[in-house]
């Protein structure tokens, strides 16, 4: 029994915890383990299930595959899809799990949506929503419901908490998305044709913390997730507030990208600015590259990708590298002077520049070949 999108880890519509399970796939030969999980009975668990999802459980999954109209085998796909795991046949389901059936389906039927890209929305809702109800519990939910008063359990205080912010939290969830996607939507209608909707050019930025494995052993487990934690809360500030977009975030390193060059290298140097004032902080090094990149579910790929990525790695500490095709738009939109000799030749027009190129030494970088990289500074005003 294949059971590869159930690592995504979502939260289910069925029992409460992380990766709650759902159907299973009927074809699933015989000769195979059997690894489905059983719904939790636990009174309490019940009762938070219930009311965060408004209804009680009332089918099995082939149940609930029959009332919305759908195979059992493509209901598994979309389950499975959005994160959960395989309940055999147990009483686990409600109305809601028969309601986005149904209305998956109605879109594939209706030609909206193909059956693979139904199952690709299915995925990506599944694997984003999964870490913001992790995020949640355990740096929201866990804070908030400390016992108020001796002989009180947290989960005499969880119920009533969760009753009064389910409602608010649900409102400002689609609020964000509704902004997100307006902003999408946006970036996507400007694009010239319509190749550039999925391999576009962009610039691509890794910021990277120095010596963070040398950290991990040095500091407390509250210690490095509150340091962690403050990395990426600026990083992610400064992506927002500067124009760039955050793609993801990975304890250690973030990665962003930006429409133009001049954005891109904004923020870089911002992030190592920033680093450097805090002394808590370690060293920063960022690399930068410019080029067509592949869009997929939210995450970039491709060489310029690769590339940024490898120039971060060779950067020395508090200081950000470029690629070749970074350091030519920097100078083409003019944010940056082709050379400093040119600059110093025209001072009026060289005022006027942000940022300072100057080429290091080429190497080979594996996957890649030969690269020259430039180094990236802020511009001196004469």
């Amino acid at each position: 029994m294949t059971v590869d999108d159930s690592a995504s880890g979502a939260s289910a519509p069925g029992p409460t915890g992380p990766s709650t399970p759902i159907g299973r796939d009927q074809h699933t030969p015989h000769h195979e383990v059997d690894h489905t999980v059983q719904p939790t009975a636990d009174p309490l668990a019940i009762r938070l299930e219930q009311l965060i999802l408004g209804a009680e459980r009332r089918y099995t999954p082939f149940q609930a595959a029959r009332s919305a109209g759908v195979s059992m085998e493509l209901a598994s796909r979309f389950w499975r899809a959005m994160g959960f795991a395989d309940i055999g046949q147990a009483r686990a389901l409600t109305e809601a799990d028969v309601l986005a059936l149904r209305r998956l389906a109605g879109l594939v039927e209706a030609g909206l949506l193909s059956e693979p890209m139904a199952v690709q929305v299915a995925r990506s809702t599944g694997q984003t929503t999964a870490r913001l109800a992790e995020w949640q519990i355990d740096s929201f939910l866990e804070g908030l419901t400390e016992p108020p008063e001796p002989g009180m359990t947290r989960t005499e205080v969880t119920y009533p908490l969760v009753e009064l912010l389910l409602p608010e939290l649900e409102e400002f969830l689609v609020y964000v998305w509704r902004r997100q996607l307006a902003a999408a939507t946006g970036r996507v209608v400007q694009v010239a044709d319509d190749e550039e909707m999925v391999d576009r050019r962009l610039a691509v930025g890794f910021a990277d913390l120095v010596g963070f494995t040398r950290l991990t052993r040095r500091l407390e487990e509250e210690e490095l997730g509150e340091l962690v934690e403050s990395f990426e809360t600026t990083a992610a500030d400064l992506v927002a507030a500067y124009g760039g977009r955050l793609i993801k975030t990975l304890g250690d390193e973030v990665l962003y990208v930006a429409d133009d060059a001049a954005t891109a290298a904004e923020i870089a140097l911002r992030l190592i600015e920033t680093m450097e004032a805090d002394a808590q902080m370690p060293e920063l090094r960022v690399g930068i590259a410019f080029g067509t990149v592949t869009t997929r579910m939210g995450d970039v790929f491709g060489t310029t990708v690769n590339l940024a990525s490898r120039l971060t790695s060779i950067a020395p500490k508090d200081a950000v590298l470029v690629d070749g095709a970074m350091a030519e738009e920097l100078s083409r939109t003019g944010a940056a002077p082709v050379s400093e000799k040119e600059a110093e030749a025209e001072p009026d027009e060289g005022a006027a520049y942000r940022f300072a190129l100057q080429p290091m030494w080429q190497r080979p970088v594996r996957g890649l070949g030969i690269v020259e990289p430039w180094s990236l500074t802020r511009r001196k005003r004469r």
